[in-house]
């Protein structure tokens, strides 16, 4: 094993304010700052000096040289770089939730210390590969496949949408174990692939143009490498139950990724609207104005709650499998917020906000995908709507503010809501309500979280601003749900439907 304990004895505080300063120092750099905005993947000089601190450390267990996979400092690398690139700090989150987690939660110990040395020492990253071309958010029926042949498994498939495609050095790949017969295993298999050796090197057969997160590599891969059987996780019971650990523990990051990113449209939202002058008065006495940075401050709060939540709960030692509806709340709840957040900042720049270069128009764009990956939030709002209908059918409550009473990830600020949530849900109801509803329920454990940090001392201003923000949302929401409509589309609407014909 690595025996330096370099890395564990620094101060966190100091850890993070030396990784602080080198942050701001190359991206307030104007050359970086135009690269970044109009050219693919980080300039080199800018993520060598970044790497240089060790950010990854935070992800590596302090017997290998790192700091101890504590999700607190996991979450402060993420919220740091998110404030000054929210491409950085998804790397950083590709790198640390859907890699080094994993490896130190699942690997076989042979492979460990030879992996984190590279990272310690050579500023090595690593992603995970899941997504299939024609298997997008169905994973369970991925037809990557392996093959076992004495001590080596041979991996075949395509995967693609994997953030740092052709510049991570190690990966992790799922596969399903395929049988003589042809036929697939049900469940899933995981394995780290080093891309430095041949036998494991990843073709890359395509790279895309992705219109946000440009500093990001992604494309399609062919996969045919061969693998050494000490490179495969050892899942606590099913590998299934493993990806869903592993995909849920990432979910709890997105705060983290979230804080940062909102945090820095609120800045500049409060410079933007205090420094520019309409008619001899600042944007910021519009009293629309002032609705808006609120809107941004309590997207703030509710992204400190939520890491504040993280951080005392999704640690590596937790098996996160069953914690689908509160993952995939904060998941969805909080890169709605970032998406927010970045278009009231873009509309508040006025024309400067269309420049490519101007922070809202490029966190736009670069925070458009976090709706998307890991889940699209339309699924991930149906599922968790599903999951609850289901447990208030076992409970035999039919009322909404009552199960929310009775519900632990919300019984705290129940009655704060109940107003506006007294009613009846029908378990028969059409999939757009049903995403309506699971809109609702995130918000509804959202808020829990915030009036959870109010009560450690949170400051309470933000506090109060922030619940008044949610239950303003959550009535929106509700009066959508209730609003009964059957539009559909016409899918052959072109006869008799020009509008030149009734001139």
């Amino acid at each position: 094993m690595i025996t330096s304990e370099k890395e564990e004895a620094v101060p966190f505080q100091e850890f993070l304010g030396r990784l602080k300063a080198t942050l701001k120092n190359v991206f307030h750099d104007s050359d970086n700052d135009a690269k970044l905005a109009s050219e693919r993947g980080f300039p080199t000089d800018v993520l060598k000096e970044v790497m240089a601190t060790n950010p990854l450390s935070v992800a590596i267990p302090t017997e290998y040289g790192g700091r101890g996979v504590k999700v607190k400092e996991c979450l402060g690398v993420l919220d740091a770089a998110s404030y000054e690139s929210l491409p950085l700090a998804l790397t950083f989150g590709i790198n640390i939730a859907l890699f080094l987690e994993p490896v130190a939660k699942y690997a076989q110990n042979p492979i460990k210390e030879n992996l984190y040395k590279r990272f310690l020492t050579q500023q090595n990253m690593g992603g995970l590969m899941i997504t299939e071309p024609d298997f997008g958010s169905d994973a369970l029926n991925m037809q990557t496949s392996n093959v076992k042949s004495g001590s080596v498994y041979h991996i075949t498939g395509t995967k693609h949408w994997q953030g740092l495609t052709g510049m991570a050095d190690y990966w992790l790949m799922s596969s399903r174990q395929k049988f003589e017969n042809g036929e697939l295993g049900r469940d899933i298999d995981f394995f780290i692939c080093d891309s430095q050796q041949a036998s494991q090197y990843i073709q890359v057969e395509e790279y895309y143009n992705n219109i946000g997160l440009y500093p990001i590599p992604y494309g399609k891969n062919i996969i045919d490498i061969q693998v050494p059987e000490q490179n495969k996780l050892v899942p606590e019971s099913t590998g299934l139950k493993l990806m869903m650990d592993l995909l849920h523990r990432s979910r709890f990051q997105f705060p983290a990724m979230g804080s940062g990113f909102i945090r820095r449209m609120l800045d500049e939202a409060i410079k933007q609207t205090t420094s520019r002058f309409v008619g001899g008065k600042s944007l910021m006495a519009l009293d629309q104005v002032r609705h808006q940075i609120a809107r941004i401050q309590s997207a703030f709060t509710v992204s400190s709650a939520l890491c504040s939540r993280s951080a005392a709960f999704s640690g590596i030692e937790n098996n996160l499998a069953s914690s689908a509806i509160e993952a995939n709340s904060i998941k969805a709840y909080i890169s709605d917020l970032m998406q927010e957040s970045a278009q009231t900042l873009t509309q508040l720049c006025g024309a400067n906000g269309y420049k490519a270069e101007s922070m809202g128009s490029r966190g736009l764009v670069d925070s458009r995908p976090f709706q998307i990956f890991e889940g699209s939030n339309e699924m991930l709002f149906t599922q968790i709507s599903e999951m609850v209908m289901k447990m208030m059918g076992r409970e035999k409550i039919s009322n909404l503010s009552e199960f929310f009473k009775s519900y632990s990830l919300t019984q705290n600020v129940a009655e704060y809501f109940k107003s506006i949530l007294d009613f009846k849900i029908d378990v028969k109801i059409p999939q757009r309500k049903v995403v309506d509803l699971g809109k609702i329920i995130s918000r509804m454990v959202s808020a829990n979280h915030v009036a959870d940090l109010g009560a450690k001392g949170f400051r309470s201003d933000l506090i109060d601003g922030s619940l008044e923000t949610i239950k303003h949302e959550i009535a929106m929401l509700v009066s959508s749900f209730q609003f009964q409509t059957k539009v559909v589309p016409v899918e052959e609407y072109k006869d008799n439907s020009s509008w030149l014909k009734f001139c």
